[in-house]
């Protein structure tokens, strides 16, 4: 033991874009403002930086999963995603990260919480965030999850094993409905009164989607100019605002400011459009264009449940995303979705209902790739619930 530090098991693991660090949650204080204090505290939060902790300085990289094995009959294991802020002294466990999802089943596998089945390993996995269950296949060789193969993404250099994400059952996460205010275009009139038309959809997480256009934007802006632009920022926010009022995760918009969800994505046709790495990305290799944000910050990539609820939406006739598909796109059972670093294609099937709000997903899933990065103790000041107060 350490006389000024407590140090705790802890995992750090790439999921598709995005690190986290992995908690046994045995390991943990329960929920609760103790836990939460810990937690930040290890990440670094609050700082721009995070050089006292474990984050990146981004938040895609101040994330963290705990983990357990699940007594429910349907589930393996049960998950929940918690994201600290940077620059704000918060953490919040408001929905799931579809990124961090990806890392759950390796996890669990080379943890020895589920048995290793060759060649794949499907691991069911109990998202608490947003009460859905999330199925995993993970490629297994010689007992633990396979990490090298031929499966790419935008965003991570190299190649890894390919791991199969299935969202089919994840409609409705936060609200019960796929279009939780029963209308497929909302019109919302800001404090400027500036009037935008946007789809609320919910799966995986719920979005809310706006033309780039009518924000004045082209749709090929990329992270750094959005995020450093404060009036677009503030308008972002006020429509997310606008937006959780309309789902009933709060009262008045008025009380909100830059929230987590429901998360923002602009989304535009598809055009040329160079990335973040410098590399061209042509029109015909997509079907939209899309810019998520979310915390008052642009995702470097795409989310991976905002991609499931934007592949969702596409399939909703004339809801804002269907209205920004290339001609190539319709009736395909993959969307391709241009993002910041690249091109992200995503599996998508929809049984139409009688009416749009009825419609359910025979396959909603995306490929990802993982990788444990390291596995030892995390140091964490004994001071930490001093701090918080």
């Amino acid at each position: 033991m350490h006389p000024d530090q407590l140090t705790i098991p802890c995992v750090l693991m790439r999921g598709g874009t995005s690190k986290a660090l992995f908690f046994h949650a045995n390991d943990l204080p329960g929920p609760g403002p103790e836990r939460d204090a810990l937690l930040k505290r290890a990440m670094g939060t609050p700082d721009v930086l995070q050089i006292d902790g474990m984050g990146g300085s981004r938040l895609v990289t101040s994330k963290v999963a705990i983990i357990s094995r699940s007594s429910r009959p349907d589930a393996d294991v049960d998950y929940t995603f918690a994201q600290a802020d940077v620059e704000r002294d918060r953490i919040g466990y408001d929905g799931n990260c579809g990124n961090i999802s990806s890392a759950v089943g390796p996890f669990a596998i080379d943890e020895g919480l589920i048995d290793a089945v060759e060649p794949v390993t499907t691991v069911r996995i109990y998202n608490t965030n947003t009460d859905k269950l999330l199925i995993a296949r993970v490629q297994v060789a010689g007992g633990k999850a396979r990490v090298m193969g031929d499966c790419a993404i935008a965003g991570v250099p190299g190649t890894g094993a390919e791991i199969l994400m299935d969202y089919a059952g994840t409609v409705g996460a936060k609200t019960g409905r796929l279009l939780p205010t029963g209308n497929v275009v909302d019109r919302m009139t800001l404090s400027d009164g500036r009037t935008v038309e946007a789809t609320l959809c919910d799966v995986a997480n719920p979005c809310v989607f706006v033309a780039a256009a009518s924000l004045g934007l082209t749709g090929s802006e990329l992270p750094p100019e959005i995020s450093a632009n404060g009036a677009l920022i503030e308008t972002i926010g006020e429509i997310q605002s606008r937006a959780g009022e309309m789902l009933g995760l709060w009262p008045r918009w008025q009380d909100v400011k830059l929230p987590g969800l429901p998360l923002f994505v602009m989304v535009a046709p598809p055009a040329d459009f160079t990335d973040m790495a410098n590399a061209g990305q042509r029109a015909e290799q997509m079907d939209l264009r899309a810019r998520l944000v979310f915390l008052g910050k642009c995702h470097d990539s795409m989310a991976g449940t905002g991609s499931m609820c934007t592949a969702a939406a596409s399939r909703i006739p004339n809801s804002i995303v269907h209205r920004a598909l290339g001609a190539q796109a319709a009736g395909g059972g993959e969307l391709r979705i241009g993002h910041p670093l690249g091109v992200m294609p995503v599996r998508v099937g929809a049984n139409v209902g009688a009416r749009p709000e009825d419609m359910s997903f025979a396959v909603l899933g995306l490929a990802r790739t993982a990788r444990r990065l390291m596995s030892g103790e995390i140091y964490v000041p004994r001071d930490y619930l001093a701090q918080e107060r």
